[in-house]
């Protein structure tokens, strides 16, 4: 026994600090977007193709309202709930005071400015694959709106869901950084790759996910339950959804189907995103969808 102690607690520093490397919060370098001017014009369109009000501003808002991003929606799951925070550009309780890099960092890399993970309810394993330049003209356009004082609400989340270091693994795991469709694109359809698996993050509800909450990237799209355990979210690629290009971006710019029914749901708010998106982004996003492989 005495000679097997020292072995036990040998292998269990080595666990430990193996642990604590795989788990690091990784951020992006100091000087990663020194040097980019921000564009608020264009940050503008990043803002809506990035569905950020559709989480931070209140569930029902509408017009001007969707622009008061104070957080406080809840979204439940099989870990907890997760609620939206304050993202508005008060200095106190929403992210006035962060820097560009400090949003990049959080887009890309889902780590707080003091270095803790976030939950991959935000969904940063899409927004990697976000240019840095649109990140840097989105912060531009987000510090032009209302500053909200609302305090951001804290997750309800309980053991062992809440120890944040232990997300570095499920990052180390899950946060697979890189696009899920690579061949046969044409430039209309790798734009619209970029709007559907970075900016609009469509993967993290359209896509199933497996025990630990990784999306199963062999079923992109296929559809999946709603966290909310009413229903499912549904099959968007061409094995269920078997409208034409010209169906898909008209559903997008007014929300009515070729079968004459109108959008519902969550979707309602993702369908006014794109409305304000221009045609040919509208357009590249199904000419995308029309080449995702068909899953029944």
């Amino acid at each position: 026994m005495r000679r097997v102690l020292p072995s036990l607690a040998s292998a269990g520093i080595v666990g430990l600090g193996v642990f604590w490397w795989v788990t690091a919060p990784d951020r992006l370098p100091d000087d990663a977007v020194a040097g980019l001017s921000a564009d608020v014009a264009h940050g503008e369109q990043v803002f809506w193709a990035s569905g950020c009000s559709s989480c931070h501003a209140a569930p029902d808002a509408t017009g001007d309202e969707k622009l008061l991003l104070a957080g406080g929606q809840k979204f439940p799951s099989d870990f907890g709930t997760f609620i939206a925070p304050n993202i508005s550009p008060d200095p106190e309780n929403g992210i006035g005071g962060w820097s560009t890099l400090d949003l990049a960092n959080a887009m890309t890399r889902g780590v707080s400015p003091e270095g803790a993970h976030y939950y991959p309810a935000f969904p940063y394993t899409s927004y990697a694959n976000a240019d840095l330049q649109d990140i840097v003209d989105l912060k531009a356009f987000l510090d032009t709106l209302p500053a909200v004082p609302t305090p951001s609400q804290a997750h309800e989340v309980g053991f062992p869901f809440n120890i944040r270091r232990s997300l570095g693994g499920w990052k180390f795991l899950f946060a697979d950084k890189g696009w899920v469709i690579t061949d046969g694109l044409t430039p209309e359809t790798e734009r619209g790759r970029y709007l559907v698996e970075a900016l609009g993050h469509c993967g993290e509800c359209h896509t199933p996910r497996n025990g630990l909450g990784g999306m199963e990237r062999a079923a992109w799209l296929s559809g999946a339950p709603n966290p909310d355990g009413k229903g499912t979210i549904p099959n968007i690629t061409p094995g269920e959804l078997d409208w034409s290009a010209a169906d898909i971006a008209y559903y997008f710019e007014t929300g009515f189907t070729p079968d004459f029914d109108s959008v519902g749901g969550h979707m309602a708010s993702v369908v006014d995103n794109l409305s304000k998106l221009s045609a040919e982004d509208r357009a590249a996003i199904a000419a995308y969808l029309k080449i995702v492989p068909a899953v029944k």
